[in-house]
């Protein structure tokens, strides 16, 4: 099969055949139709991920068909339409057991701890555990987006950030997660502000619904532009880029008794964030994590898409092919994309 093999850390990928997976007994090999490329993929080529062993194939966001299965699997078979979770779970652990998959004692991670969706082919071990069915409504292009950004997201929103009807959201950072975080959080009847340093970003975002946005790049205090135009601060704050000063400024956005919620990456290599403390105490803010999502909240994600009318195409900005991968991997040494959206990958 064709696959987009990282070779050494930061330095150009190239895309060379390699041998075609097999399942594993609890497995399936699925047939990649679309893949996301994810800022996590750009990490993994970066060498800032530690499960990453060379040489390494990345990505994670994949939706496709099943071609083969393994002896003890139960629930799938050759021809079903699937996606899974960017965390995979081992389905017997005492975090699986208690309904708590995102966080497995013994997760896997494809594009991360094994090899991921940039190929024809990508092998998937516990299927019956992770696998999820993808209705027929769904296109593959459109289902590539949920496995890490739409999925983490609405954990982000909704789970961990318990968001209501009539709070105000921040969301600092529109890209894929963040885009995918407005659209949850207008679905829910929130109120957000959406900051970035890219236009079209911010234009995108307006688009989905944010009532109001703050151009970071020209703005000295996010932070405090964010409490005057929410009259005190956020309810909920998400920093969906990964970065310190980002992490600050998300928490330092918050009204009191707020929540932070940490979406984007933070290795680290970027260092330690500058916590502003003080804040936590006095208005009794809470920073929670946020890992993915599990293969059992996805039923209610797409109740959730089908009756709110979300059109999940909003988030697909670019369509590349798999010998493209390289060289957008590279353009996202940019921190401010050219393109609003998530790329997608067709094969």
């Amino acid at each position: 099969m064709r696959a987009v093999v990282f070779e050494e850390f930061g330095v150009l990928p190239r895309v060379r055949e390699v041998d075609d997976p097999v399942p594993g007994p609890d497995g399936v090999v699925v047939a990649v139709e679309a893949t996301g490329l994810c800022r996590s993929d750009w990490h993994a080529w970066q060498g800032h991920d530690t499960h990453v062993v060379l040489p390494h194939v990345a990505g994670h966001e994949l939706a496709g068909r099943v071609v083969a299965v393994g002896a003890g699997v139960r629930r799938w078979r050759a021809g079903d339409r699937v996606t899974v979770p960017f965390v995979c779970a081992c389905g017997s652990c005492p975090q699986c057991a208690s309904g708590n998959q995102q966080v497995c004692d013994r997760q896997f991670q494809p594009g991360a701890t094994h090899w991921g969706s940039f190929a024809d082919l990508v092998a998937l071990d516990h299927a019956d555990v992770n696998l999820v069915a993808l209705p027929d409504s769904l296109d593959s292009v459109t289902a590539a987006a949920l496995g890490c950004r739409f999925g983490t997201a609405y954990r982000a929103v909704l789970r961990q950030g318990a968001v209501r009807a009539g709070q105000w959201v921040a969301v600092h950072g529109c890209g894929g997660a963040g885009m995918s975080a407005i659209m949850l959080a207008v679905a829910a009847g929130a109120r957000v502000v959406a900051i970035d340093l890219a236009p079209d970003a911010l234009a995108l975002a307006e688009k989905l619904g944010a009532a109001a946005v703050i151009d970071a790049a020209g703005t000295a205090d996010v932070a405090a532009a964010v409490r005057a135009l929410t009259g005190g601060g956020a309810h909920l704050s998400l920093d969906c880029v990964g970065h310190p000063a980002v992490c600050a400024s998300s928490v330092a956005s918050l009204r009191k008794r707020g929540r932070h919620v940490q979406v984007g990456l933070m290795p680290p290599a970027q260092g330690v964030p500058p916590i502003p403390m003080h804040l936590v105490i006095a208005n009794e803010l809470q920073l929670l994590g946020t890992h993915g999502l599990q293969a059992h909240e996805y039923p209610a994600l797409l109740r959730l898409v089908e009756e709110s009318e979300m059109d999940l195409g909003r988030l697909v900005g670019a369509r590349i092919g798999l010998t493209d991968v390289p060289a957008a991997l590279a353009r996202m040494n940019d921190p401010v994309p050219a393109r609003a959206g998530v790329t997608v990958i067709e094969l």
